[in-house]
């Protein structure tokens, strides 16, 4: 007797920013269902981005090889029109179809200096923010949804951080990316809806990424050590809990409920039963908003 088939076995996804954190667990979670994953971003074997970070989007695709699907790694710069176009029809003449667009994409960190407000914040760096983190994934959108719309029930996901009522982030800049991401998942379900694909906003918890795990000097082995002393740090998920909260909701037949929603990994960890890399089941929608804005305050962006 067969083993049925992994729900998303022929569907096509492109996941933006998949070399490392939340971009790269989505892409070895759909992955893990059957999916075919373009990872893109800018660090590659050939070369670092300006983030100077070791992840590549090579390693992605291997990692999503690994867990039974096909990795696809493209070194692509999403605020650059013409590597998106050049993107978008390699996806074409090889697949004909993109099912799946997940915007990850970001790269603001650089430009970003927390202790200076937004008179003082370099105005450079402050547009580069705004560039990075929406231009970019405006590009994508211009020209990703139309191969989506080529199909049928096609799912764009925003990938942000935090819901709306989240406290004031601690820079102005960053603070705005994040809040647009949020409304973009809403304005496109608008005008994808009666095309019959879905859109929507994701957003993780307090994130435990290689950058968050590095800057607080530990390891995913270790990180409980620094939960002693950092307060609701224990509260804290890895990138996959998000990541299998998209898969389960590109293999749900009736996703479409959640049109235009801005849903917590929280929030897909309860809708589809599921536990963290660890084995866990962090709830970061448990805690209040009081606790929220200590985070923000005494932690690190993820």
């Amino acid at each position: 007797m067969s083993l049925p088939e992994p729900p998303l076995t022929g569907r096509v996804a492109l996941v933006t920013g998949a070399t490392r954190g939340c971009g790269r667990a989505i892409a070895i979670e759909l992955g893990a269902l059957g999916a075919t994953v373009y990872g893109t971003g800018r660090s590659s074997r050939a070369g670092r981005s300006p983030i100077d970070r070791p992840e590549t989007i090579e390693d992605t695709a291997e990692l999503v090889a690994a867990a039974g699907g096909e990795g696809i790694a493209v070194r692509c710069d999403h605020s650059d029109r013409e590597q998106v176009a050049a993107l978008v029809d390699r996806i074409r003449r090889d697949h004909g179809r993109l099912d799946i667009v997940i915007n990850d994409v970001w790269g603001g960190d650089p430009f970003l200096d927390w202790e200076k407000p937004l008179w003082e914040h370099s105005l450079d760096a402050t547009i580069d923010v705004l560039r990075n983190g929406i231009e970019t994934h405006l590009i994508t959108n211009h020209f990703a949804v139309p191969l989506v719309l080529e199909g049928t029930g096609g799912l764009v996901i925003e990938v942000g951080d935090g819901k709306a009522e989240v406290p004031f982030r601690g820079n102005v800049a960053y603070d705005l990316v994040k809040a647009a991401v949020v409304r973009l998942g809403s304005a496109l379900a608008h005008e994808l809806r009666p095309h019959g694909v879905t859109a929507l906003t994701v957003t993780p918890g307090w994130l435990r990424s290689e950058a968050m795990l590095e800057g607080y000097g530990v390891t995913e082995d270790n990180w409980r050590e620094r939960a002693a002393t950092l307060p609701y740090f224990d509260h804290s998920e890895t990138p996959h809990l998000l990541g299998r909260g998209i898969a389960a909701l590109a293999a749900d037949p009736d996703r479409a409920r959640f049109a235009g929603h801005c849903l917590g990994s929280w929030d897909l960890m309860h809708e589809y039963d599921l536990v963290d890399a660890d084995g866990t089941r962090p709830d970061w929608g448990s805690v209040d908003q009081a606790a929220r804005q200590v985070v923000l305050e005494t932690g690190l962006p993820a």
